[in-house]
Formats: structure tokens, sequence, C-alpha cells
């Protein structure tokens, strides 16, 4: 019985979200002999499998986190890209969109140059990844119903990080699903054509994408998966767009959430700073010397500093404090953390942590802010590290909770019938609904927070999209 309990080791599964108070989603009238709702918690819980087994000889959160840097390609995932140039002007540059399709043959030398001539490629495209010729591109925009979702990867990543491919790829196999990856600038071997470069809340380009793609798919319900600093600019944009959100639900992964807590715990112990600090610091340095002619024409960057930084921490000061005009990091970090923008949110979410996450720390999770919404659900394992969950064989575990999750909302519950909130004079009263203009008038006179409240102000111009 020891030996059995050895070989298939089990991690705690705990859920957390608001007492009594659980949005209720209206199932759809086609499905027999189920009950006419289900609250999102339950949802959730039914959701996730009963048990969380992940491999045993990677028997901890370092562990688990450690195996992600293992050169195994097993999932296939093919992409074509399209680049798109920031319609703000404010920030101007470009950013890349890769498309999931059907496998293709894939040119071994390939085109750095979009159809259009107007982008040139540092260096070639990731693998598996192509750009749309115009005739594609021309046939891309559809009146389907498909259930589309929309990634967003984490730290120096891309559209091709297996993580994210262990999600996509189920979902989009047997052809009732499609998806596509927001690479952050400079991400997935995107060039920088401005000294702009992404940030930990830098939500305009995929607020700029959300709308493209309503414009693209007019009839497709759209839905959101960030993975760790992606989970946290998610979160960043469902709060910021509030009842306004163009996505239909969405699933936060691995978050860092209090980004100036967890900057503080990787400091704060041994493997955390001269481990994961360090290679993360790596990680985006050799991010910047791949774009250093764009972002060094930014009069703040100081070119060498940054080249003798060690710490990911470092690198934020040294880069992200200069262009954006934080005086510290941890100012950068504050600003940027998305634990309160959780309160704002006002779709329905999912939240997926690992209690043993090194990088995103367990002092950051978001246990009391989770109970002050009905829109969220966070489910937490006791075991899993960094964007890890590894099962014996190579499978992440985590996928089975976060597609479960999508394919219930999406195929068992009417999107058309508006979600319900239980108690809704329980729910956090700060936050404007833009439905109601009495209650906004009511809540302009409280001195209420808001959590919404930026402090990096930025002087917001959209011009029209352009297809």
């Amino acid at each position: 019985m020891g030996l059995l309990s050895w070989a298939r080791p089990r991690g705690r599964i705990s859920f957390f979200n608001a007492k009594d108070n659980s949005l209720r989603l209206a199932r759809k009238a086609d499905k027999p002999g189920v009950s006419e709702q289900i609250t999102l918690a339950d949802l959730c819980q039914k959701a996730t499998p009963s048990e969380c087994h992940l491999n045993p000889f990677l028997f901890n959160g370092h562990l688990q986190t450690a195996w992600t840097v293992a050169k195994f390609d097993n999932v296939p995932v093919y992409y074509k890209r399209r680049v798109l140039q920031a319609s703000n002007p404010a920030l101007k540059g470009h950013f890349a969109v890769d498309f999931v399709t059907q496998p293709y043959d894939v040119p071994k030398d390939g085109p750095t140059t979009d159809p259009e001539r107007k982008y040139t490629q540092p260096s070639g495209l990731p693998e598996r990844t192509a750009f749309f010729t115009d005739e594609e591109f021309a046939a891309l925009p559809s009146d389907d119903t498909k259930p589309m979702l929309v990634v967003l990867h984490g730290l120096s990543g891309g559209s091709h990080e297996l993580y994210l491919r262990h999600v996509v790829h189920p979902l989009v196999a047997d052809g009732t699903w499609e998806a596509c990856v927001v690479n952050s600038r400079g991400c997935a071997q995107t060039n920088i054509s401005s000294s702009v470069l992404y940030n930990a809340r830098a939500t305009w380009d995929l607020r700029q994408a959300v709308k493209w793609l309503r414009q693209m798919f007019p009839n497709r319900p759209l839905f959101g998966i960030g993975f760790s600093l992606g989970a946290n600019i998610l979160t960043n944009y469902l709060g910021e767009e509030g009842d306004d959100c163009l996505l239909t639900a969405a699933v936060i992964v691995a978050s860092p959430w209090n980004l100036e807590v967890s900057s503080v715990a990787l400091q704060n112990s041994f493997i955390g700073l001269h481990g994961y600090s360090r290679i993360m610091g790596s990680s985006m340095k050799r991010l910047f010397e791949e774009h250093v002619d764009a972002v060094s024409k930014n009069p703040r960057i100081d070119v060498e500093g940054v080249r003798g930084i060690t710490y990911l921490h470092e690198f934020d000061r040294a880069v992200q404090c200069a262009s954006w005009g934080y005086p510290t990091e941890g100012a950068y970090y504050r600003d940027a953390a998305s634990i309160d923008s959780m309160i704002a949110i006002r779709i329905p979410f999912f939240v997926v942590q690992a209690e043993d996450d090194p990088i995103a720390s367990f002092r950051a999770l978001p246990f009391q802010e989770i109970q002050q919404t009905p829109y969220g659900v966070m489910m937490t394992t006791s075991w899993g590290g960094h964007l890890g969950w590894f099962e014996l064989g190579g499978d992440r575990w985590f996928a089975q909770p976060v597609n479960n999750f999508l394919n219930l909302m999406a195929k068992e519950i009417d999107l058309e019938t508006p979600f319900v909130v239980e108690n809704p004079d329980r729910v956090a009263s700060h936050i404007p609904s833009h439905a109601d203009p009495k209650r906004n008038s009511e809540i302009a006179s409280k001195p209420d927070f808001n959590p919404m409240r930026r402090k990096l102000h930025l002087k917001v111009v959209e011009s029209e999209i352009n297809l």
C-alpha cells in the first residue's frame, strides 16, 4: 500500500470563492435531466479532477519548476502569424498574433518579412510558424460561432511555449475551438519597431487584439487565458474593461498577483535570488540584446547598465522604470500588480495556482480578494511548482481543469442569458455599473476605494482598427 501511495502521490486540492454569493449561470435548454442553473463555484469544482496525481520523481515545487526547461516537444501546434500596428500613437509599435491552424509543411527557410513588406523579423520565425499569405488572411474573417481562445504567455515567452500548447492542442484537435496567441512585444521572435517594450500591466496590445478579433469574428464567443506574467496582464485587462469586457470568461494560471510580494520572496531565499531571479533576469537581458538598437533610442535607457545587471528586479529597475517613469521597481510592481484588479472583473473567471510555486509566491495569492467577488473561483493545489504540474509521462495535470472549465462554459452554459449574482448588494459597490446610471450617481457621492485607479496615466488615443 505504501509503495502504491508513493507511485501515485496526491496533491491537495482546495477551492476559494465568495461564500453564499457565487455567480449563477444558466444551462443550455438542450441539456435534458439537469437543473436550469449552476453556480460558478460548482462548475469549477465539476471541471476539476477529484485527485491531483503528479510525477513522484518531481516531488516538490522546485523540481516541478525545474522540469519545465526540459527540451521535449510532444505537443505540436502550428501557427500562422499576423503582425499588427498599435492603434494608440502613445504606444506605437508592432506586435504579433499567432493563429492556431491545421498542420502544414513549414518552409525551412521561411520569409522573414510579412506579405505587406511593412515588418521584418529579426531572425526568422519560431518552429511551426509562418506568416499568413495575403490570400489566407483575406479568407480569415468568419461568421461561425466556434468558441475562440485568446492566449497570453509568460515572461519572455511566446506561442511556442509547451505549457500553453498543453492547453491549446486538445481544444483545437477535434475542430470545436479556435485559438490565437497574442505575443508580447519583442517575444516569439517579433521585432521591436519602437522603443516601447511590454511590461507587467501592458494591457493595450491585448485590448486592441480583442477588439480586432471581435470585428473579424462577430459571432464567436471569445475566451481568455493567461499564464504567469500573461495572467497578471490578463487580470489587469479584465479589471480595466469591467462591464465592457468583450471576453466571455477567462482562466488565470500561475499569476504572481502581488508583484512586490513575489519579488521580495524571490530575493529572500538563496535559490530564489541566485536561481530563479538570475535565470529570469538573464532571459530578459537576452530579449533586450535582441532589440537593443530600438530600445536604446529611449534616452533614459543606460545600455551598459542593463548589460551589467544579474537579477530580474535589477532588470526591472534599469529598463521598466526607465521606460515608464517609475522611481523604483517597487513602485512599478505596486502599480502593475493585479491583485486589486480582480475586484473589478465582471465576467466568470477561474484561477489555478500551486501553493508551492517558487515564483508566484504563496504569500501573494489573493485569498481574501477572491472571497469579495462572485465572479471568480480560485483552485489551488499543494504541489505543482510554477507552470509545472507534471504527471508521469510528461503531461501537465493543470490542463485538465482548465480545458474542462472552458468546455463547460462554451458548450453547456447559455451564454446569451445574463449571469446572475445571488446577492448583488454584497458585491463591491465601488465599481460603477455601466448599465445603471442611477447607481453611478450614487457611487460618485461615496469616498470608496476604486481598484482600477491606476497610477500610470497614458494619453490613450484610439484610431480605427485597420483589418
